[in-house]
């Protein structure tokens, strides 16, 4: 099979390539620009209508193709810019900068759109969500800030975790299956404030990418979905600002030149206070009680040359929350990225982009009192190169290759006594591993029906030493382990990644489109919790822990439909899963601090299947959009329910979301959203059971039941205070109420004994949120 499918992919390749043998081409390259700050533009249309040939600029703002003998009118265009037209003589004009100015100056707020106005139709991408942090507030705020990732739960296939939580899963995926990067950098908790914010400031975020399915080539390590985050570059021509003063947290940027047209900066900087009004609480037991976050972007750009480019950014963010004074309890958690990035333009057909990344994310737990007094910790950090190529033969081939490789160190959890100093921390042992890739895919059009986009990623992991292992028989009773050195490689597992899709063009205004990838996965994530929680413990790989492995097929349907003078995008895609090696605990299972934690797994098989709808407007005073996804999820696991298919704690076959926004006059602007879905799966007691004076419950088959169906609106309302078109200095407030009907959804059911009867349990729904209004001051100067 595997040999037939290179011989296929190579006979493609090699028809394109005697097909393009066509004299009298010239090439062209060039980059788009913002005009007012700078910044590249990536997703910009270049279009010759003449001879029906266009480009889409790349990540950063790059473009090449080839044109025949002739001067042709040329077009770009992006959305929220005003086009651009010129004209473009054929082996005269070899290269070109080209500087769009935006079509409006508002405050920069979320909007959802197409890398272009036909991409839903014309790319051969599918599964694909793109979100840009530009000119339209169209979400009502939560807590007075749009949340990306919240934005991106309103679309088909994506799922909230929880209520209050940022964690969220793809088509039937866990949470720890989404390859989340900011800049190119893991970010391995993307959640603030348990959950109620993200650690994405949307003020410093330049364009976000969600794949569902068919990953691109050069990403790997999970199986559900990639969400790929770039942060802005910096104002190259001028200095200026915008912030925001909230109910719950207040934040700034500043951006600009250091030396102009040469070198930008951009800073940005959040903190939450909730903290500072416990101490006005009724309850005097709250009023030393910690209760914040904070988080910090900072990115240097540099353009060299017109060759070479260079950028460095770097995030940092902290959550504490902080219980009592005299006897403090405290929780922590924070991310720390680095990315050091180089672009440089070989010549008009090949450029490259050189990354270097480091991530650290670690969590402590600390108590002090009296009768106890010790401290928790536990940290990932990774630190990798990735070097990636793009070849662009004629217009009709984009090829991609590269390499990467990650060192990663894992460190589970040691707790030490804080009163005694000298002591040794006990705990899990530190991990390390190795994680190679090697890639190569093709962006290919066939003819003006037919395109392919097809790739091959090769990853190797290793474990490597110093460490302790670990042997269990079959029954995953432990039997010794096993001590290797420092730097010895003890374990290695090979993974043969093929990635497909396919566009076939029904009309100028419909397609279909088809898609295969298939993934592997070498870092887990060991947690009680579906929607996540900062003392998770993530762990690689290992001689008992195999690499999950998934493969996805999808199909769809794409339409743009003209109405007046808009356009209305509808698709329908179904996809199917099937998972391997996926992890599971065995019932009371022992996580925190258990050296021997590999015991508690039990592994097994998933598989999940669905269809989504989506229907969107993107322009006009009237737009949003409705979504529905029907999913299912199941999980076969050894030694879990009695060895029988469960459905998983995220299935929740039905979900809608409905995104309407009303630009009622230049100055008022209202939005709504309101969404539904499904219970959650959980598995309760039905009995409970006395031995030696305690009491064990007696639970029914795993997630057999389920919470009520979930549903929520949420409305705001924008006014824009002072002159419309002042420049210097714009305002804003944002009002909002989140639960505007104040649904009382279950985050949690707790038992309790009655208070009549003390050997009858009864259940009680916990809720986490009434009506919560906000409002937030923006402005930009």
């Amino acid at each position: 099979m595997k040999k037939l499918l290179f011989l296929w992919l190579l006979t493609v390749f090699c028809y394109n390539t005697k097909a393009e043998e066509i004299p009298a081409r010239y090439p062209l390259k060039g980059k788009v620009y913002d005009a007012s700050t700078g910044e590249s533009l990536p997703g910009a249309t270049i279009y010759f209508s003449k001879i029906k040939k266009g480009a889409v600029t790349d990540a950063n703002g790059n473009f090449a193709l080839s044109l025949p003998d002739g001067t042709f009118d040329m077009e770009c265009s992006f959305i929220g810019y005003k086009s651009f037209f010129t004209k473009i003589s054929a082996g005269k004009t070899t290269s070109i900068d080209i500087r769009l100015e935006p079509s409006a100056s508002v405050l920069s707020e979320v909007i959802i759109k197409d890398t272009r106005t036909n991409e839903n139709v014309a790319s051969t991408e599918m599964s694909l969500v793109k979100l840009e942090s530009k000119t339209i507030k169209n979400i009502p705020a939560f807590m007075g800030e749009v949340d990306l990732v919240k934005v991106i739960q309103l679309l088909p296939g994506i799922q909230t975790s929880g209520e209050g939580s940022t964690g969220f899963n793809v088509r039937g995926g866990s949470i720890d299956q989404n390859l989340i990067l900011m800049d190119e950098a893991t970010v391995y908790n993307a959640s603030h404030l348990m959950g109620f914010f993200s650690v994405f400031n949307n003020d410093v975020v330049k364009d976000l990418s969600l794949f569902k399915g068919n990953i691109p080539a050069e990403y790997g390590g999970r199986l559900s979905s990639l969400l790929n985050i770039s942060v802005k570059e910096g104002d190259m021509n001028q200095y200026h600002g915008n912030g925001g003063i909230g109910t719950i947290s207040s934040r700034l940027m500043l951006e600009g030149p250091i030396v102009k047209n040469k070198l930008s900066f951009v800073v940005a900087g959040r903190r939450s206070y909730a903290d500072l009004f416990l101490p006005l609480a009724k309850d005097t037991t709250i009023h030393d009680h910690q209760l914040y976050f904070y988080d910090l972007n900072l990115k240097l750009y540099a353009s060299i040359n017109p060759n070479n480019r260079i950028s460095y950014s770097v995030y940092t963010g902290t959550d504490l929350f902080g219980f009592g004074k005299k006897e403090p309890f405290i929780i922590s958690w924070g991310n720390t990225t680095h990315t050091l990035q180089w672009n440089h333009f070989f010549n008009k057909k090949l450029f490259a982009d050189l990354y270097g990344t480091y991530t650290s994310y670690s969590y402590f737990l600390e108590q002090k009192s009296e009768s106890l007094d010790f401290r928790w910790d536990a940290y990932n950090k990774d630190m990798g190169i990735r070097l990636d190529f793009s070849f662009i033969p004629n217009d009709k081939n984009k090829i991609r290759f590269g390499a990467s490789s990650t060192l990663q160190e894992f460190s589970p959890g040691k707790i030490s006594m804080i009163s005694e100093s000298g002591s040794t921390p006990i705990g899990s042992p530190i991990t390390n591993a190795l994680l190679h890739a090697v890639y190569a895919s093709n962006n290919q059009i066939l003819n003006d029906d037919w395109s392919l986009d097809y790739g091959l990623r090769l990853s190797v992991f290793q474990n490597i030493g110093a460490s302790t292992v670990y042997n269990y028989d079959a029954n995953y009773n432990y039997i010794d382990s096993t001590l290797y050195k420092k730097g010895d490689i003890y374990n290695t597992y090979t993974g043969i990644e093929p990635r497909l899709s396919i566009k076939y063009s029904l009309s100028e205004n419909s397609s279909l489109k088809a898609s295969y990838s298939r993934t592997f996965q070498y870092t887990h994530l060991a947690s009680y919790s579906t929607g996540g929680n900062p003392l998770d413990i993530w762990v690689p790989s290992s001689p008992l822990v195999k690499p999950q492995t998934g493969n996805q097929y999808a199909i769809g349907y794409f339409q743009n439909i003209h109405h007046k003078k808009h356009v209305i995008e509808a698709s329908v895609e179904l996809f199917y899963k099937e998972m391997y090696n996926q992890i599971d605990f065995k019932d009371n299972a022992w996580l925190m601090l258990n050296p021997k934690i590999e015991g508690e797994f039990r592994f097994g098989e998933a598989e999940a299947y669905g269809m989504e709808v989506l229907l969107r407007k993107h322009e006009g005073r009237f737009n949003g959009w409705v979504s529905y996804t029907f999913s299912r999820a199941r999980r076969h696991i050894d030694d879990i329910n009695e060895g029988n298919p469960y459905i998983a704690s995220y299935d929740r076959p039905h979900n809608v979301s409905v995104v309407l926004n009303y630009e009622a006059t230049d100055r008022v602007s209202l939005s709504a959203s309101w969404v539904y879905s499904t219970g959650t799966p959980v598995t309760l007691p039905s009995g409970r059971f006395e031995y030696n004076n305690q009491v064990f419950p007696v639970y029914t088959d795993r997630n057999s039941h389920r919470m009520e169906d979930y549903h929520r609106m949420d409305v705001g309302v924008t006014i824009k205070t002072g002159k419309l078109n002042q420049k210097k200095f714009k305002s804003e407030w944002n009002i909002s109420l989140y639960n505007a009907y104040y649904r009382k959804n279950a985050w949690m059911i707790e038992f309790r004994q009655n208070e009549n009867n003390p050997n009858l349990m009864e259940a009680y729904k916990v809720y986490l949120f009434p009506i919560l209004p906000s409002v937030t001051y923006n402005f930009s100067f």
